[in-house]
């Protein structure tokens, strides 16, 4: 199993009414939270933590979207708003306010659920490309609400996904990055849903859960939200550049920013971009607040 330990920091845990949500913390200084998407972990900003963590808190839990090692007791509720409240209950029992809120691909559908409804413990946002609007979740794995929710269907897909040319197939993670994702961070995606029932089950109930109800009503509740917003999104169809303008036009103080030559995980492809974007990004809105 792939360890991120030296990007993102040791791994620390924090008991919820859910369960336990496992996290990475490195730095010290405003945080910075991030929300990585489904079939996904923390090791999906491995690349960007390092660059800011000398000057701010950076936590990357693993959220339970089917590649978490922390099963969730029964009852959670796995929906876009379940889902939503977890976070803030977590900047809750972590003691963060001000937090700049980082998400990607479902992760960042559920930061948009945050913004909505969990608005207080936020400084700003920054939405990488992302499911939105009726694109929950986008058309080439929309299999998943299929064969996600049987027992025998999820194995099936767990166990698929152990291969390479499998995760490279626009029915898996083919669309998401213009190059393979390393061999160790894809064990790290996939192996929990593979190895442990209690996974499959919590995958099972959030594919059940997926509906586009809840990303329609999250995006009109995004006019209320007026901290600084930041949409680095990639120009490809599975998450749409019109999806961020939408947004950008929804959100009270956003600002839109292309990201070239990139699958929606930015973070694989382009990493540097999206951290110079990051960057000015921070900079500037921190200059206001001085002001």
């Amino acid at each position: 199993m792939a360890t991120s330990v030296q990007e993102l920091g040791p791994v620390e845990e924090v008991e919820l009414p859910e369960g336990r949500i496992r996290y990475h913390s490195r730095g010290e200084g405003p945080p910075i939270v991030f929300v990585h998407g489904i079939i996904a972990n923390a090791d999906v900003w491995r690349h960007i933590v390092p660059a800011f963590a000398d000057r701010y808190r950076c936590i990357t839990p693993d959220w339970p979207l089917g590649g978490h090692r922390a099963p969730m007791r029964e009852g959670t509720d796995f929906s876009l708003y379940g889902l939503a409240d977890l976070v803030d209950r977590t900047l809750e029992a972590l003691d963060l306010n001000e937090v700049t809120l980082v998400g990607n691909d479902t992760g960042g559908a559920v930061c948009q659920a945050v913004a909505a409804r969990h608005p207080d413990r936020l400084a700003r946002l920054v939405l990488t490309p992302c499911d939105a609007f009726n694109n929950f979740l986008p058309l080439p794995i929309k299999h998943l609400q299929l064969t996600g929710r049987t027992s025998a269907g999820l194995k099936l897909l767990a166990e698929s996904l152990r291969f390479r040319l499998i995760q490279r197939m626009p029915i898996s993670f083919g669309l998401l990055t213009r190059r393979p994702i390393p061999a160790d961070i894809m064990a790290s995606y996939t192996d929990p849903l593979r190895e442990d029932p209690l996974v499959r089950r919590d995958f099972a109930q959030l594919v059940r859960a997926i509906s586009t109800r809840y990303t329609l009503d999250a995006a009109e509740g995004l006019s209320r939200f007026d901290r600084p917003v930041l949409l680095p999104w990639a120009r490809q169809n599975f998450f749409p550049v019109a999806h961020g303008e939408r947004l950008a036009g929804k959100l009270p103080n956003a600002t839109l920013r292309i990201i070239e030559d990139s699958g929606p995980f930015v973070t694989e492809d382009q990493p540097r971009q999206l951290i110079a974007l990051m960057e000015e990004f921070l900079a500037a809105t921190e200059r206001r607040e001085v002001l």
